[in-house]
């Protein structure tokens, strides 16, 4: 595995695996990489010749300063997980590489992250766009590798490669959990053992919603009110929403009788995390509004 810092640099080791005809797979991160990561690394070796993993904790996506200074940071343990899964290149920037002196564009995809994560963090998806497009520019790959657990910022990646004309498919990966069903996250590291055991509700809840949908049950507000009541009821679970929503715009919906998408954002004590699941309609005799 070769490690650049810069983007000259890491612009010619991509070079030198073009003009070998290889095909090459990018997967984004902000480091603190954990099971998850390394999934969406496995999927881009067994789709592509090569494979470059960025690590660069981007400071323009966070809305809140101290939870950018609470992100964990260990670039050596991030180097000897990606070394273990065979990635080829490494690119750990500095901010000041990414964003030089003068530095003054942006890119936003606007319906898109004009509501949830959007609202909740202002701004935030403005940083994801922007750093993401300069990314994807650099790496210049055939694919880049999104998990399913950020399914708002997976649509975002898609309407901005589609708007933008990047020659770069993005490839969706299923969310990985923890064996209780805990979503994986950079950010559980950070739960006490009481919040980390209230934490499983939100998989739980979510597998729920499901089941509710089974038995007939349409209506969307309806079991969005649920799933945020049973979320609720825990005392160490603050909810900042729980929907359900369109797929593909993530719009509230009136009914999931074509497939929708339950979501939250719920924090444990100054831990904010966020899952989803995709809700299946109801079929049969059973079904009812």
């Amino acid at each position: 595995m070769e490690r650049f810092d810069s983007i000259v640099e890491v612009r010619g080791a991509i070079l030198k695996l073009k003009l070998q005809g290889l095909t090459l797979g990018f997967v984004p991160t902000m480091g603190a990489l954990h099971e998850g990561h390394l999934e969406l690394v496995r999927q881009a070796k067994r789709q592509n010749d090569a494979v470059l993993v960025s690590v660069f904790l981007n400071p323009t996506q966070f809305n809140d300063v101290k939870d950018y200074q609470k992100y964990p940071r260990d670039d050596a343990r991030d180097l000897a997980m990606l070394e273990s899964v065979g990635t080829n290149l490494a690119f750990f920037p500095t901010p000041t590489e990414i964003y030089p002196k003068g530095f003054d564009t942006v890119v936003t995809v606007r319906a898109l992250s004009d509501r949830l994560e959007g609202q909740s963090r202002p701004g935030h998806f403005q940083g994801v766009s922007t750093v993401v497009t300069k990314l994807l520019n650099i790496a210049q790959a055939d694919r880049a590798y999104f998990g399913e657990k950020d399914w708002q910022q997976l649509l975002i990646m898609r309407k901005l490669v589609d708007d933008l004309n990047i020659h770069t498919e993005v490839i969706a990966v299923p969310t990985v959990r923890e064996a209780d069903g805990l979503a994986m996250s950079s950010r559980n590291v950070r739960l006490t053992d009481e919040q980390r055991a209230a934490a499983k509700i939100l998989s739980s809840t979510l597998e729920d919603v499901q089941t509710m949908a089974d038995t007939g049950l349409q209506d969307a507000y309806q079991l969005a009110a649920w799933l945020h009541q049973m979320i609720a009821v825990n005392p160490l679970a603050e909810v900042e929403y729980a929907v359900v929503v369109d797929l593909e715009t993530m719009q509230e919906v009136d009914t999931i009788e074509r497939g929708a998408l339950a979501a939250v954002a719920v924090r444990f004590g100054d831990v904010r995390l966020i899952d989803n699941r995709v809700i299946n309609p109801p079929t049969g005799p059973a079904v009812r509004r």
